[in-house]
């Protein structure tokens, strides 16, 4: 069965929601806040998610952020706002579609389907990675060392460490990577990547001068082994 997250601080809009995905067969989760619907996320393991901006505590484009540090589940936002900022921010942090209310209830389960129909990247759905270094929180983005000491990353630090931690194993090459951490165009900064990834080693790393984790294949790209 398709698992919902129904995001929304109003009552009567998530229990509309909620009887409406219901009657159409999903399995539907609720959440009142961008606190509660990060830790539902990471927990349920939803396969979408309705998601208010005008959230109490975190906001709903905060939501999108730190979803999209580990997860590609199609999100769905719902809000008042009209403006064109506010839709191109939310399309641009990863949302997947974009819904103002007042809304038709046939257009958005239309719009739940087409998002649900499309593939998302090969990307390991994991919300935390331990390793005998260091414990990775990807949900919350909270970090910490074997000895329970907590480590800060900065915010391109984290996005650097999601990407890589999401394809253990696997090479990602340079360009790629620069491109999954400050988008197409930005030639300039492969020398800037190498200074976060030393960065990120001193940080995580045990031996930051020997790393085990943040492998570098020369001339390639850069490697994670949990």
């Amino acid at each position: 069965m398709t698992r919902v997250l129904v995001v929304d601080d109003e009552r009567q809009i998530r229990r509309a929601l909620v009887l409406n995905l219901s009657a159409r067969g999903y399995d539907v989760y609720e959440a009142e806040s961008g606190e509660k619907a990060l830790t539902t996320a990471a927990s349920e393991r939803p396969d979408a998610m309705l998601l208010d901006l005008g959230l109490p505590g975190l906001d709903g484009l905060q939501v999108i952020e730190a979803l999209r540090g580990w997860t590609k589940m199609p999100i769905i936002v719902l809000t008042v706002r009209e403006d064109e900022q506010s839709k191109v921010h939310a399309l641009d942090l990863g949302a997947d579609d974009y819904v103002t209310k007042p809304f038709g209830m046939a257009e958005l389960m239309a719009r739940l389907r087409a998002a649900l129909r499309r593939v998302p990247d090969a990307c390991n759905e994991i919300s935390t990675v331990t390793t005998s270094s260091f414990q990775l929180d990807l949900a919350s983005r909270q970090a910490a060392l074997a000895d329970g000491s907590e480590v800060h990353l900065t915010p391109t630090e984290w996005r650097i460490v999601i990407h890589l931690a999401c394809n253990p194993g696997r090479l990602v090459t340079r360009a790629q990577l620069v491109e999954a951490v400050w988008g197409p165009s930005h030639d300039a900064y492969p020398n800037l990547l190498r200074v976060h990834i030393a960065h990120i080693r001193g940080k995580l790393e045990r031996d930051p001068a020997r790393p085990r984790h943040f492998i570098t294949e020369s001339g390639m790209g850069h490697r994670f082994e949990s």
